[in-house]
């Protein structure tokens, strides 16, 4: 006992020496407290539009602090995405890229769903009518074309802010593209899922065969659902680790998403956007390639105010919603 005693006081010393160590020339930090006004994460003010997204198949509001809210918004169409939906989703989260005051997305569908994916009947023309005056030409408009559609679901995964998907009711075909490149995935009760495309005649092209293996490592269970398009059901959803919670009803998953955007959101952004962006590369590459990717990364990152002023917290027993954090 004692000398877990010892053991605490040398890392309090250790870190109150790193929190009062200088950073820059003409920069210097103290532990004074911290101000007592909290971050607003929990506003309850009606979500507001959010400036500079306005699109026709979504729509993207301020939900709360530091907190976008992108809705799938076709509910009279089952949220079928349609050639609007393609180009829009690139545009949107480009911006929710570059945007310094967005630290946490929530994406989700209005309505009774949260898509029934491709809507075919406005995608036909693309699809089934390609251009081209031979068959060298018209593949290499359809390659150009599927590229640019898989750009609509890996702008999400390049995005480094962390992207939580809240799905309720249908989860169809270009559906599960989209959510197996988000972060973390909250479903109802009610929600199921479904690789549709063998159905209509075609290989899913823009990213489930390739993510769902890496979601929920079961590539027997990935090749049942894609061969025979059976619908997966969330507590079968919840068991291969496609979604992390569960929830009654909408309502409940999107209190939950919400207030797990806000906990992200009081994080450092510096912190919060390093460790998906590494957990990305790492994804895809061996271990000692992750390794000497974050040791790079952090070479830099590491010399960041956000370690003093988290650590500072941590010393005075202040939770981090109380810390103000730069933009990034």
């Amino acid at each position: 006992m004692a000398a877990a005693v010892v053991v605490s006081r040398s890392l309090r010393s250790l870190l109150i020496r790193r929190v009062m160590a200088p950073t820059h020339p003409g920069l210097s930090l103290s532990l004074r407290p911290m101000s007592s006004i909290a971050q607003d994460v929990a506003s309850t003010a009606a979500p507001r539009d959010a400036p500079d997204h306005n699109y026709e198949s979504l729509r993207v509001t301020a939900a709360q602090k530091h907190i976008l809210h992108v809705q799938l918004n076709r509910p009279e169409k089952r949220n079928a995405m349609n050639k609007a939906f393609w180009r829009e989703m690139v545009e949107c989260f480009n911006k929710i890229a570059q945007d310094p005051d967005c630290r946490a997305v929530v994406i989700s569908g209005a309505g009774k769903l949260f898509t029934a994916g491709i809507d075919l009947m406005d995608m036909a023309s693309e699809m089934l009518q390609p251009q081209g005056d031979d068959v060298a030409r018209t593949s290499w408009y359809l390659r150009s074309l599927l590229s640019k559609y898989q750009e609509t679901f890996s702008v999400i995964e390049k995005c480094p802010k962390p992207v939580i998907a809240a799905i309720h009711g249908a989860c169809i075909g270009a559906g599960v593209d989209l959510i197996t490149a988000c972060d973390i995935r909250y479903c109802a009760q009610d929600a199921f899922f479904q690789v549709k495309e063998v159905d209509i005649g075609l290989a899913a092209d823009v990213g489930t065969l390739q993510r769902l293996p890496k979601v929920i490592g079961n590539q027997s269970l990935v090749n049942e659902l894609a061969f025979t398009c059976r619908k997966m059901m969330a507590d079968e959803a919840l068991g291969s680790g496609l979604v992390s919670r569960v929830f009654p009803d909408e309502v409940q998953m999107l209190d939950a998403a919400f207030t797990l955007a806000a906990e992200i959101s009081t994080k450092s952004p510096v912190a919060v956007q390093g460790t998906k962006i590494n957990l990305v590369y790492s994804r895809n590459h061996s271990v000692a390639e992750g390794l000497n990717y974050v040791a790079t990364w952090n070479m830099s990152m590491l010399q960041t105010q956000d370690i003093v002023k988290s650590v500072q917290a941590a010393v005075e027993k202040q939770e981090l919603k109380n810390v103000t954090f730069s933009k990034l």
